[in-house]
């Protein structure tokens, strides 16, 4: 076999493209949530304090801009997934789409 990349154990092949791309955007979206959580919470915690006031405010303010970053990193996913499935000879079927929103 001259293909020597190996696929994970827990790879499901629908088509590698989409696999890979599916993995590449949910990881993007899980460690953007990640994030968004520490700074709601980092905000929160600081509020407990007068003199860390200000600046829970601005983790607020962070973790709002980079709720921003959510809709981006669907977009991006739903752009990409457009020209895989357009170099393909086979349509993909609408049940092959997750409709988990990330």
């Amino acid at each position: 076999m001259s293909d020597q990349r190996r696929p994970s154990p827990l790879t499901i092949r629908i088509g590698h493209d989409e696999l890979v791309v599916r993995r590449r955007y949910e990881t993007a979206s899980i460690l953007n949530d990640v994030c968004i959580a520490l700074w709601f919470v980092a905000g929160s915690v600081m509020f407990f304090y007068a003199s860390w006031a200000v600046l829970g405010t601005w983790c607020f303010l962070l973790g709002s801009l980079q709720l921003l970053v959510r809709p981006g990193i669907r977009l991006t996913r739903q752009l990409h997934l457009q020209r895989v499935r357009g170099r393909r000879a086979q349509p993909v079927s609408a049940g092959a789409e997750s409709a988990q929103d990330y």
